[in-house]
């Protein structure tokens, strides 16, 4: 697997916000990277986004584990943004607080049990499920939840942590909620999973072009492309192409790939 030894800084000034990129890849791992996964770390929080198996690598980036609290994000429930659940019983956590749309109760019992995996009751963790409505909830910290446009109801977050703003939308076409969630954030997260000029009305999804223009029209300070489907890219050559073209359209744009962290 590919790991980005790179980090980017966004401001001047010391960062209170990171972000990591545990998977970067849709569909499938390959030798560009795992499925979708990213820590989002600030002062007192502790925050994952998806669980594919690039979450299997958290332990190699969060710091004091077994005391930590860890808020767990899901957007929906492709296997490529749940799989990695199957690698949670190699945590040493203090807590777990899974978060999802409508629904995710219902898909993790359903899931995580045998015989597809291990028994939650094992882990020596507790771990607690919540299922969030559309809308602005204060937990810790502020998270506001927007629906966005895919083949299956999926859910867009956005994060305010320390003064910084975060939104995280994937799997989605352009869409009202994408546009509320981005609207002036300092950093948007927002797949890229289809080739240039590429669209599909049944399957919703983002091509580079779209990438660009949702974060010129919404006033971003910096854009991050992720979710790159596998079959499509190939290589790590094909996403940089993806960047070099959604930057015509908006400039401040970067191409995650696994490992790389941004400092907000």
């Amino acid at each position: 697997m590919v790991e980005a030894a790179q980090m980017i800084w966004i401001g001047s000034r010391l960062p209170m916000v990171r972000l990591t990129f545990l998977g970067t890849n849709g569909w499938y791992d390959s030798p560009t990277g795992s499925t979708v996964c990213a820590l989002l770390e600030s002062k007192g929080c502790s925050i994952i986004l998806d669980a594919g198996y690039g979450i299997h690598k958290l332990d190699r980036y969060m710091k004091n584990g077994p005391k930590k609290v860890v808020r767990l994000f899901l957007s929906h429930f492709h296997l490529d943004h749940i799989v990695g659940l199957h690698t949670l019983n190699k945590f040493k956590l203090r807590r777990l607080e899974i978060f999802g749309p409508k629904g995710t109760k219902k898909a993790l019992k359903d899931i995580m049990r045998p015989p597809f995996t291990f028994n939650v009751k094992d882990l020596d963790f507790q771990l607690n499920i919540h299922e969030l409505s559309d809308g602005v909830h204060r937990l810790p910290f502020e998270v506001e939840c927007r629906p966005l446009l895919h083949a299956t109801p999926c859910m867009g977050y956005r994060f305010e942590l320390d003064g910084k703003t975060v939104a995280y939308c994937t799997d989605t076409g352009i869409c009202e909620g994408l546009r509320k969630l981005a609207s002036g954030v300092d950093l948007l997260v927002v797949e890229c999973s289809y080739l240039s000029g590429e669209t599909h009305v049944e399957w919703p999804h983002m091509n580079p072009e779209e990438c660009g223009r949702i974060a010129k029209e919404c006033d971003v300070g910096k854009l991050v492309l992720t979710h790159f489907d596998a079959g499509r890219y190939r290589t790590m050559a094909m996403r940089d192409e993806a960047g070099r073209i959604a930057r015509k359209v908006f400039r401040r744009t970067t191409v995650a790939k696994d490992g790389l962290i941004f400092e907000v």
